[in-house]
């Protein structure tokens, strides 16, 4: 049999650990896993010698603000960006866009809006709010891969926060489908009024206990309910025992982090640096260890990006107040590298950097973040080994503003694939040519 495209690597990191293999690709799948050295009859035969080749990685937590907000981020700025970085499924969160993804109408538009504009393939969140409950079953049939909700205020005026009733009762509807319930959790009688340039005191605007009280809310209603829920962005490591005890307990719960909580500290940031700022807030070095420690044990599941940049008018618009600049973090285009450089240093493997970054179990995309017979054939070659500085100018999103410009990062994208289909030009390590990413439904 002849088929369409064989990729060898001395370093394929696949599920049973990494090796050399060559993996074969028909169409938009991989069809063999086959040594290293296998003739294949196939109509394009590449060698990526000592590069690792990984599965593509699976971003569940992108922020994308079309339609209603195309002066932030789009899904052809977004898409690039994770394209560039290694991610070839994103799953876009249901806030941010006007209208928010809080109904069949809504998701709908939402999909219109990213009709023939992406990089790689797209799933849609949907949002739980008060007073859409009778929305969640029929957008779960319409194919969002779960819903998210806020336990404060969000932030935009079209996506309000559940309280705790709403949020058991999101829950309760959620655990007939088997559905997710993914939760901001913080608390919004522990955190106090921020401003001026000093980043300590916006840290301790939002302090740890805001998490703690909040994430055993939704352990309390996964509990009571039977139902699946999942804590996005864990930034305060004090939580990670708790987790793990509720794990422990049988309920269902999961939790995420992001690179930037596992790569910086608050000692490193500058007063007036606003492009650090995210809510919940960057913590010191102890507790970033204490992240670290929580995601090698498994109790944190995986690593995304929260990505989320806005116009650098919103980000310092009071010449660096950490009470009026917007929060987010852009990140998506160095996360690999960002965990790498970090993880590299700590002993850890690649294998371990692709379990917790190309994570698609969340979000039920079972085709997605595996070299494995039968899944997408998304892949990724990288060299773990290149350095590079960051420079916000070759950055892919909209705005370039980030808190890595200027690092040194460890381990760099050579070349994505989805479905086979090579994504970045060889000089510019941008993606060429037309979009071939799809939309997709939950499953």
């Amino acid at each position: 049999m002849r088929h369409d495209l064989v990729i060898r690597s001395r370093r394929a990191v696949l599920p049973g650990g990494t090796r050399a293999a060559a993996v074969v690709i028909s169409g938009q799948v991989i069809a063999a896993i086959d040594t290293y050295t296998a003739p294949v009859e196939a109509d394009r035969d590449i060698d990526l010698g000592d590069l690792a080749l990984l599965p593509g990685l699976v971003d569940t937590h992108v922020h994308v603000n079309e339609p209603g907000r195309t002066e932030w981020e789009g899904f052809v700025t977004a898409t690039r960006a994770a394209a560039a970085g290694g991610v070839t499924t994103i799953c876009d969160m249901p806030l941010n866009s006007v209208p928010p993804t809080v109904s069949v109408a809504a998701l709908r538009e939402k999909r219109a809006a990213a009709a023939g504009k992406c990089w790689v393939d797209v799933a849609f969140w949907g949002g739980a709010v008060p007073g859409n409950g009778d929305s969640l079953l029929p957008l779960h049939e319409a194919g969002v891969v779960g819903f998210k909700c806020f336990l404060l205020d969000s932030g935009v005026p079209e996506f309000l926060p559940l309280d705790v009733a709403g949020l058991r009762s999101a829950l309760g509807t959620l655990a007939v489908t088997d559905s997710v319930l993914i939760a901001h959790a913080e608390d919004a009688a522990e955190i106090k009024p921020a401003s001026g340039r000093d980043f300590g005191a916006f840290v301790a605007s939002r302090p740890p206990v805001a998490e703690r009280r909040a994430i055993e809310k939704v352990i309390a209603a996964a509990a009571a309910t039977g139902a699946r829920a999942h804590i996005v962005h864990l930034s305060a490591a004090e939580c990670v025992a708790m987790i793990a005890g509720a794990k422990a307990a049988g309920i269902r719960l999961s939790a995420e982090t992001c690179p930037h909580y596992l790569y910086f500290a608050a000692e490193q940031v500058p007063d007036g640096a606003t492009e650090f700022k995210c809510c919940p807030p960057i913590r010191d070095a102890v507790n970033r260890e204490a992240l670290w420690r929580g995601l090698e044990a498994g109790v944190i599941d995986c690593v995304v990006s929260d990505h989320s940049p806005c116009p650098p008018e919103l980000k310092s618009p009071e010449s660096g107040d950490f009470g009026t600049a917007w929060g987010g973090i852009a990140g998506l285009q160095l996360g690999l590298s960002a965990v790498w450089t970090v993880a590299r240093r700590r002993g850890r493997t690649l294998d371990e950097v692709v379990r917790w970054m190309a994570a698609a179990a969340l979000a039920g995309l079972t085709a997605k973040g595996r070299l494995a017979v039968g899944a997408d054939a998304d892949l990724v070659a990288f060299d773990p080994d290149e350095e590079y500085v960051v420079d916000p100018a070759r950055l892919q999103h909209r705005h370039p503003l980030t808190p890595y410009a200027g690092r040194t990062l460890t381990g760099r994208v050579r070349q994505t694939w989805l479905g086979g289909v090579a994504l970045l030009g060889v000089e510019s390590r941008a993606p060429d040519g037309e979009p071939v990413g799809r939309l997709l439904n939950r499953g």
